[in-house]
């Protein structure tokens, strides 16, 4: 019963998430901004203004699909984003806009990031590999090599939450400074970005349950 509840929540926290997110977006995609800049305006306006000249604003393909990419210094917005005047076009692509700004000035937690990128990418893929021969094959030194791998994976969704809270964080700060939300606007941004983050908080909360209930098999088969 104590599984079927565990699964039961692993299984709800991100559904929650993704709910309240993709609900939140589709309030205020409806609602114009006042200023009626689309997306892409709003981007390249923040970059302008930050005197931030070797980041393009490109459109993407997909729904919420909007990153920035420090790879090629571009801040991608899918074409809702890019050609919407809304509400909810101008959060999400400020919020971009605001990883763009951290590469800018070198910020150490969207440093710290990319440099466990690799180390995640091994926990995401192996970990549980590793610990399903260690179980089925009683090798305990197999398990928790595949739990230290799956702890990187952990620890980069927990570096991912201050990173993406600074980023919106910056993103308020530019569209109030510059006048792009006006009014009762700055409230309603506040909830799009809100609702963005939980998807980032559930992601964190899951991945530590996972990873703590693995850790608790592993001392039960030493």
């Amino acid at each position: 019963m104590d599984y079927l509840l565990y699964f039961a929540l692993l299984l709800i926290i991100p559904l929650w998430a993704q709910f309240r997110v993709k609900r939140t977006y589709k309030k205020y995609s409806k609602v114009p901004a006042m200023r009626g800049m689309t997306g892409a305006e709003v981007a390249q306006l923040i970059l302008q203004q930050n005197g931030i000249y070797d980041v393009s604003v490109q459109e993407t393909k997909g729904f919420l699909s909007d990153h920035y990419n420090p790879g090629n210094k571009t801040v991608n917005l899918s074409s809702q984003i890019y050609h919407g005047r809304s509400i909810a076009g101008t959060a999400v692509a400020a919020h971009e806009v605001g990883h763009a700004m951290q590469d800018a000035e070198d910020y150490a937690f969207l440093r710290f990031r990319h440099s466990l990128i690799p180390l995640a990418n091994l926990g995401s893929n192996f970990a549980y590999i590793l610990i399903l021969i260690g179980f089925f094959s009683s090798l305990t030194g197999l398990i928790w090599l595949g739990i230290a791998f799956m702890a990187f994976a952990v620890l980069f969704q927990f570096v991912t939450l201050p990173v993406e809270f600074n980023a919106s964080s910056r993103a308020m700060d530019q569209v109030v400074s510059l006048g792009v939300v006006q009014n009762d606007e700055e409230r309603s941004a506040k909830k799009v970005l809100n609702a963005a983050a939980l998807t980032y908080v559930a992601a964190a909360v899951v991945a530590v349950m996972e990873l703590l209930r693995l850790i608790l098999l592993a001392r039960s088969s030493d």
